[in-house]
Order: structure tokens, then sequence, then C-alpha cells
């Protein structure tokens, strides 16, 4: 019995010196070059995108390289998500989402590809080569010219098949304009 009342003391001991810890008492506010760092976003408008380019041509190679594997020939038939048709097939019985068919920004294919591809090595695609492949895969899906060249400045200009399929919360608006 003497232990416990022992072990009983020791825990309350232990509780009683043990400053109280809350969650404000963690961490410390992020500098404006830690942001920085997180910041890599690409809006709709553009704003963050960052310098380079890259053609159709290039994209097929980098495409066939890097993203064949799990799209497919053309961005049809592979293990991963179809990437090309369905233009118009949204109101369908079955609709088919494709970059094509349900995407509303063309910036937005940039910044996923950037950011998440290829799967098995995400963010290793130079910015060069992450023009080329949105290029590629615009072209597939008939949305952009064989001779196009995208870069920070043409990109956000691509007017995408689904784009006004969307409605922008009034929420995002307001915060979007404080940015």
């Amino acid at each position: 019995m003497c232990w416990l009342k022992k072990y009983i003391f020791g825990i309350f001991l232990l509780f009683t010196l043990i400053p109280n810890v809350n969650a404000r008492d963690f961490g410390r506010p992020a500098d404006s070059e830690e942001i920085k760092l997180w910041d890599i976003d690409v809006r709709p408008d553009g704003k963050g995108l960052l310098a380079g380019s890259g053609s159709v041509m290039q994209g097929k190679k980098v495409f066939e390289a890097n993203c064949l594997a799990c799209h497919g020939e053309g961005g049809v038939g592979g293990i991963k998500n179809q990437l090309v048709g369905g233009i118009g097939s949204l109101t369908s019985e079955k609709p088919l989402l494709t970059v094509g068919s349900y995407w509303p920004y063309a910036t937005t294919l940039f910044d996923y590809i950037h950011r998440a591809m290829p799967y098995q090595a995400p963010g290793t695609l130079s910015i060069n080569d992450t023009y080329a492949v949105t290029a590629y895969i615009l072209n597939l899906n008939g949305i952009v010219p064989n001779d196009i060249e995208l870069n920070r400045n043409s990109l956000p200009k691509i007017k995408m098949p689904n784009q006004d399929g969307f409605v922008v919360d009034k929420e995002f608006i307001k915060f979007m304009h404080s940015r």
C-alpha cells in the first residue's frame, strides 16, 4: 500500500511541476522569406506563374518520358485518369472528366503538373518542361494549336471549354481581392 501512496504523490507532484502549456505556446510566426517558400500556388489570372516557356512538340517528348506509363498514349488508356476527350459530355448520362472537359483554367493544369507530377517524382519537372507538358495536353484536347509556345503571359489567356461551368464563391472573391 505504501508504494501506491508514493505513486499517487509522484503523479500529483509531476502535474504540479509541469507548466501549463497551451497551443499558443508552440511555434512562432513565419517570417516573410518562409512564407515565400510556401507561396507557390498559381491563380487563374496567372499570378504565381514562373518565368519559362514550352512548346507542344517539346511537351510530347516530356510526356512520353514521364507521363505515358500512367496516362497512356496521347493521354488516353493509361492506368490513371484520362486526360483527353469528353468535351461537351458533362451533361450527358456518362460524363467524362478530363482536362478538356472539366478543368476551368489552364493555369490550374500548370500548377498541378508543376507540384504533383510525375507521380513517382513530384515536382521534378523543370519549369520549361511543365509549360511544355501543359501545352501538349491542351493541344491533345484541341484547346491550343500545334505551334503555340506557352509562358506566363500566354497561359492565363487560354479559355478552357468548361471555364464558365463553375460558379465562384463570393467569399473567395473577397479573399482574392484582399491579397
